[in-house]
């Protein structure tokens, strides 16, 4: 038997990727937890985020058309919370949360040191989505921490990669799993 979900129907596309979506503009830097974010062309690299249009983060996105995503490890949990939780507006949340910044290689959004890897974007698109605003980016420049992310897959044995259930519950995968293979025909 299956119920209606009502206003958690997202929660049927989680667990997802969990990442903090870095933005700036002049010398403000802030930081969110996101998890509504994905890939959506390779060619062109372009990925896309939600982000609610009554936040910082939507505010210094628009004002410098840049953004940089950073992918932490579940190390990171209490941070990564705290950035989902706290408003950019009433405090720097780079300082409160005790964050390091990595310089840019392709924008002037910097990342943020210590997480397994970054993408750096320069807005492509942006659609009016309810209450968010989808953000459409080019990646610039994508890099990983090369003892977690191998030959273009990561290794959940070392990456620790997390993700959101929904509300304050976490998870992290830790074993790949693949499809059977075929019997050959004869």
């Amino acid at each position: 038997m299956k119920a209606d979900v009502g206003d958690y129907f997202y929660r049927l596309l989680h667990p997802s990727l969990t990442v903090l979506l870095i933005s700036k503009s002049g010398s403000k830097v802030n930081v969110m937890a996101c998890s509504w974010c994905m890939p959506v062309s390779e060619d062109p690299p372009l990925v896309a985020v939600a982000v609610s249009k009554d936040s910082l983060t939507n505010q210094l996105i628009r004002e410098s058309g840049e953004f940089t995503i950073s992918i932490p490890p579940s190390t990171m949990l209490a941070q990564v919370w705290k950035a989902g939780t706290v408003s950019g507006r009433k405090v720097d949340k780079i300082r409160e949360l005790g964050l390091k910044l990595a310089p840019p290689k392709a924008t002037s959004t910097p990342s943020i040191d210590g997480c397994l890897a970054s993408l750096e974007c320069k807005v492509a698109n942006e659609v009016e989505a309810g209450e968010c605003t989808l953000f459409i980016g080019e990646v610039k420049a994508a890099y990983a921490d090369r003892r977690v992310f191998k030959r273009g897959l990561w290794d959940l044995s070392r990456a620790d990669l997390l993700l959101h259930l929904g509300s304050r519950q976490f998870t992290v995968p830790h074993e790949r799993v693949q499809p059977p293979k075929q019997a050959s025909r004869t």
